[in-house]
């Protein structure tokens, strides 16, 4: 029983029709599914990934009316994502200065070539070489050109205050391994500890910084609400299910999302993880060709419809 890598991640907005433009306009993702927080509908839930909607590709948008986040400790901090070498990080180095996006120089860091990217909301992301390992998926209709495009989800950063007991959780409980350190970017002794999952590689990292002397973060838009953690399929969801039961560990219990099954609990720190099963996935009730194209609600919410478009702020 292993999580095979990163499944989405799910950050926040306080402006969706700017979040809308910014990721399909300008980082070129495509919109794979406009629907609803489900445990809040007046809030959007907005999915962007690659183009058939890959399980691992999904960064997704809670629209919430929030001032900005303070950041900090005890919080997701960092959001890569995977690119195909380093002259399509000169691209994107260029196109993003040019676009007026805040964007760092390309770097070396964790042994991979990197460039740091803020969005209009201050959301901390990172465009990474991966070396074009695995399968790509281009969105005929992005603005960015096929072999520049966003492959997936690449190492998930937290940021701890002590990773002693994060530590325990993510080998014990969640069976990642520990396998290398890097310095933390701006500090000259905080550390970045990395575990990785399944077969391993960018796609399958979650990166601990352990920063002691950091205050704890306040949420707020520009900050992220949780990571998921892939599973590959219902057995093993139901596994994944019972072992924190067996562990004592509070957690949410089996939640149907529709289009994949979830399971939530906190790490020691109070940073929200999610176990989810790669399917059924977004082409469970609208055809590929035209994800995200209408607001899509799951059937339990269907006959609700005209009240949650009535209370959704236009796109």
């Amino acid at each position: 029983m292993q999580l095979t890598g990163i499944h989405h991640l799910t950050a926040v907005s306080a402006n969706a029709p700017e979040n809308l433009r910014f990721y399909t306009q300008v980082m070129g993702m495509r919109l794979i599914k406009k629907t609803v927080n489900q445990d809040d509908v007046s809030a959007y839930h907005l999915f962007y990934g690659d183009g058939v909607a890959s399980p691992g590709s999904d960064l997704t948008f809670f629209d919430f009316n929030v001032g900005p986040e303070r950041r900090g400790n005890n919080s997701i901090t960092r959001t890569a994502l995977r690119v195909s070498g380093h002259d399509t990080l000169k691209w994107w180095r260029t196109y993003l200065a040019d676009a007026k996006v805040t964007v760092g120089d390309i770097c070396e860091r964790d042994g991979r070539f990197t460039l740091d990217v803020e969005d209009p909301e201050g959301q901390r992301l990172s465009l990474i070489d991966d070396g074009g390992i695995g399968e790509a998926h281009p969105w005929a209709k992005s603005p960015v050109p096929a072999e520049h495009q966003i492959r997936g989800l690449g190492p998930i950063t937290i940021t701890v205050p002590d990773r002693t007991i994060s530590d325990i959780v993510l080998r014990e409980l969640m069976l990642m391994r520990h396998v290398r350190d890097y310095p933390v970017p701006d500090s000259d002794s905080d550390i970045v500890h990395v575990y990785e999952m399944g077969e391993g590689g960018p796609a399958a990292e979650l990166h601990v910084a352990a920063r002691p002397n950091v205050p704890p973060a306040q949420p707020g838009a520009g900050g992220v609400h949780h990571v998921a953690f892939r599973t590959p399929n219902r057995n093993e969801y139901d596994e994944w299910a019972k072992r924190l039961i067996d562990l004592k560990v509070p957690n949410s219990g089996k939640v149907n999302r529709f289009y994949f099954e979830s399971l939530y609990f906190r790490e020691p720190n109070g940073i929200l993880f999610e176990i989810a099963t790669d399917g059924p996935g977004f082409a469970a009730d609208e055809p590929m060709e035209t994800l995200g194209e209408k607001l899509s609600l799951p059937p339990f919410l269907e006959k609700r419809r005209a009240e949650i478009e009535a209370g959704l702020r236009p796109l």
